[in-house]
């Protein structure tokens, strides 16, 4: 058995804290496990790429990232990753940016990674690429001569073909796909996008798992990620985040609190969120003065022009809906722009009554599992949660919404508000078990077993 070899766009190395996602901590554990390695970009700018790699080892995790030059990481991270795929891989044409110079750039950087790792990669390793940031790296690897068993994940959604059309260039990035062996997807729905665009657009055939176009095959799968469950709760257990959670409910002065944590990004839909909270408050004038949303919303990608409108229209939103209930002692919505540490986020999502999700596509969204991992199952609170969420399709105990109907998401709120205890207790316990059984370590297993037992490079696939 050889290395684990992950590659992303970002290394992640254990801290001295320990406070860390579960992605990170669960593909530590299995580059421990292997001896093996994390190469990806340092984060660094520098004058001229020159493909030298700096190397790390911290508890026993080995990295190796590279250095990029300004006009790689203008063009293929916050370009093409960011303005351009993102927007497209969650339904958003309208923002995506179709530059010439973004593509190649999004190409060139795949090459320059390619370079330092193919010397990197062993005999009997299995590589592992995470997400749309790297899409065409197998193909550069494959050039380079390395016939390893290769795995790619996606982390976010795969649009419906009739939207991955309007990508310039969307077969040649496709075509990059069949040089891996496995593919895998969050959710049965993105993963049927991807073969309806092989099997219509590209005319490939499909047999149950496998996808064969131009004489290649590869393994297309569902993988749900999930939380590092027990690392959660035993953080949501510590005596800080138990006395933090007090605090808050203390200081909320018993008032009902709705919780939001989310990445400042458009696909959210924090701005449909606050719509849906004041058509609440609206319609349910007994709430005021007993409830409070409080969210929690850390500004990200604030170079792309997007994200600081989302930003200045939220601050507004917020301000506006503020002025129009808020009573002297009273204010109906806490919008904070920083974010917090794993221990604070649990006691937010322990003292609060309703844990708001809402986005209006996601990959998964693990902010829906860590809220129903930190609840106390003697008092529950209750998950709303929007059906274009990945995270929806195993989570159908949570009250499920359409985002963009705002007088849908009031009456989820008011119906998780007034839901008896006993309604709580049976759908936290459903909701509680497959978070638990279905947790990062079983996503990480799950899918690294899959490659290792794949292996369409020699024409036959494991059945």
């Amino acid at each position: 058995m050889g290395r684990l070899i992950v590659v992303s766009n970002r290394v992640s190395m254990p801290t001295p804290d320990g406070a860390q996602g579960g992605l990170a901590v669960a593909l530590q554990a299995a580059l421990r496990e292997s001896g093996g390695l994390w190469f990806g970009w340092s984060g660094r700018e520098v004058d001229k790429f020159t493909g030298s790699v700096s190397f790390e080892e911290i508890s026993g995790v080995r990295s190796a990232v590279v250095d990029l030059e300004p006009q790689d990481v203008e063009e293929y991270y916050n370009g093409f990753a960011n303005r351009t795929l993102w927007p497209l891989f969650h339904y958003r044409i309208d923002l995506a940016k179709y530059n010439r110079s973004f593509g190649s750039g999004y190409e060139r950087v795949n090459k320059r990674f390619a370079e330092p790792l193919h010397v990197m990669i062993e005999p009997g390793d299995t590589v592992w690429i995470n997400d749309y940031h790297l899409i065409p790296i197998a193909s550069q690897l494959r050039e380079h001569g390395i016939r390893n068993k290769i795995g790619f994940f996606l982390h976010t959604p795969w649009p419906p073909t009739r939207l991955l059309v309007s990508l310039p260039y969307h077969e040649r990035l496709v075509r990059t796909m069949f040089d891996y062996d496995v593919l895998g997807f969050q959710t049965a729905e993105w993963l049927e996008s991807f073969l309806h665009y092989c099997q219509n657009e590209l005319g490939g055939t499909i047999d149950g798992e496998y996808v064969s176009f131009e004489g290649k095959t590869l393994r297309a799968v569902v993988c749900p990620i999930g939380i590092d469950f027990e690392n959660f709760l035993q953080a949501s257990k510590t005596d800080a985040a138990q006395a933090l959670s007090e605090r808050v409910k203390v200081s909320l002065r018993q008032l009902s609190m709705i919780v939001g944590v989310d990445r400042l990004d458009y696909s959210k839909g924090l701005e449909e969120r606050l719509n849906s909270y004041e058509h609440y408050l609206q319609k349910h004038p007994e709430s005021h003065r007993a409830v409070v949303l409080i969210q929690v919303a850390p500004p990200s990608r604030g170079e792309v022009e997007h994200y600081q409108h989302v930003r200045d229209h939220l601050n507004a939103m917020s301000g506006r809906i503020n002025g129009a209930f808020a009573e002297v002692d009273w204010t109906p919505i806490r919008y904070v722009n920083r974010g917090y540490n794993r221990d604070e986020l649990t006691a937010l999502y322990r003292a609060a009554r309703v844990g708001l999700v809402t986005p209006l596509r996601d990959g998964m969204n693990l902010v829906a599992k860590e809220y129903v991992a930190a609840q106390d199952p003697d008092d529950p609170g209750v998950l709303v949660l929007s059906r274009f969420a990945g995270a929806a399709a195993q989570m159908q105990e949570a009250l499920l919404v359409n985002p963009y109907a705002p007088e849908e998401v009031a009456d989820a709120l008011h119906k998780a508000l007034t839901m008896p205890l006993t309604e709580r207790k049976q759908r936290h316990a459903a909701l509680l078990e497959g978070v638990k059984n279905e947790d990062v370590h079983w996503w990480r297993e799950k899918f690294v077993r899959i490659i290792e037992e794949t292996d369409c490079r020699q024409g036959v696939a494991a059945q």
